[in-house]
């Protein structure tokens, strides 16, 4: 099968792999961070409160869990802080909450301060108060929480002990034990800084001592650094009882299967684009099969590197064009316009990555969708 695109002509080689529900759990946890689909029919302006297609987006889902990973729901990858505002999050946390039944102790969702304006923030308190309203909410659901960064607590803060205290107070409201996530500013430029340092390990240090003096409310911490060797220097310095869990789009194979003093478990948002193949490989990772885990995870590293080039907080539009590609929704319509960040040469390459990764799950369908999406740029 051949589909001609600007440079040339491309055929397509990969062929496809099947999503399989897995036989045995993990020996990892894996937690997949879900995109949102939007409503194109709504005629609410892109710029507003975002319009859902909520059969669409509690489908897939429902799909990752058939596939063994947990949710991070209402996370970046949902464009948290980009489109999607915290009561249409709270609504998204509530209903796949309910939608997933007696899984939904695998769905641990976001907290963060986004229904404060980070302008409007003046002190640690508010940032406090902000944390706490969303924190409670989602427990007054029956949900987990992941304990997302603060652009406000970024603005607030004075010093790394101004960290130290805000986390203190909100994780000892904390009902069950909390997974923390250090978003880097490449994902969030008004992130820069976080922990109270520019520098990598004056700001570990301050987090470390977050952690520390709030272990038995910390399941693990992800971070989102894009550096391997930053993830593993810390993942060697935490508490024994705490997870570390990749988020580094660049390198999670490696960082997955670990080293003789440990490995990372996982949080990506790639997992929500490649599900199959990652499923599969930790699989094979869980009997032991380290060539075929490694097999199926290579081919999906270029894909995942292009996905979240640089400017990396538009990696969601690759995340959402790949689910149209492979059926997951009927239209290429993004939540704020999105769908508009990345320029045509880049899904001419999402499109080839993917099909060498095996992960166009129908090709035809595939084909005929980039088809259209040539058509609407003139190519």
């Amino acid at each position: 099968m051949k589909i001609r695109f600007p440079d040339g002509p491309y055929k397509l080689t990969g062929e496809p792999l099947s999503a399989r529900r897995p036989k045995a759990p993990f020996n990892r946890v894996a937690f997949a961070a879900a995109h949102v689909v939007a409503d194109p029919m709504s005629g609410a302006d892109p710029s507003g409160p975002p319009a859902l297609d909520w059969e669409r987006t509690l489908a897939f889902r429902r799909h990752l869990l058939d596939l063994g990973f947990g949710i991070a729901e209402a996370m970046d990858t949902s464009q948290r802080g980009m489109g999607l505002d915290w009561p249409r999050a709270l609504d998204l946390i509530g209903r796949s909450l309910e939608d997933a039944g007696p899984r939904k102790d695998v769905i641990f969702s976001g907290c963060g301060t986004d229904q404060l304006d980070p302008a409007a923030a003046r002190t640690l308190d508010h940032v406090i108060k902000a944390y706490l309203e969303q924190l409670h909410a989602i427990q007054k659901l029956g949900g987990r929480v992941i304990l997302m960064a603060s652009r406000a607590l970024v603005r607030v803060a004075k010093s790394p002990d101004d960290y130290v205290k805000v986390y203190g107070k909100v994780l000892s409201e904390a009902e069950r034990p909390v997974i923390l996530h250090w978003l880097g500013d490449m994902f969030d430029p008004a992130l820069k800084g976080y922990w109270g340092k520019a520098e990598f390990k004056p700001a570990m240090e301050t987090c470390l001592a977050a952690i520390a003096a709030n272990e038995a409310k910390v399941d693990g911490i992800k971070i989102s650094l894009l550096d391997a060797d930053k993830e593993i220097t810390m993942r060697r310095r935490l508490p024994a009882g705490v997870k570390m869990y990749t988020g580094d789009d660049f390198n999670y194979p490696a960082l997955i299967a670990g080293d003789d003093q440990g490995y990372s478990h996982a949080l990506l948002g790639i997992f929500d684009a490649i599900a199959p193949a990652a499923s599969a490989a930790l699989s094979a990772l869980s009997r032991g099969a380290m060539k075929k885990y490694e097999a199926l995870m290579a081919p999906t590293v270029p894909l995942s590197r292009l996905i979240f080039r640089a400017p990396t907080q538009y990696y969601k539009t690759g995340i959402v064009f790949l689910a149209w590609l492979n059926g997951h929704q009927d239209h290429f319509i993004m939540v704020n316009g999105a769908q508009a960040m990345r320029p045509l040469s880049y899904f001419t390459e999402v499109f080839k990555l993917a099909d060498q990764a095996r992960l166009l799950s129908d090709p035809e369908l595939a084909v005929k969708r980039m088809k259209q999406l040539l058509a609407v740029h003139g190519a």
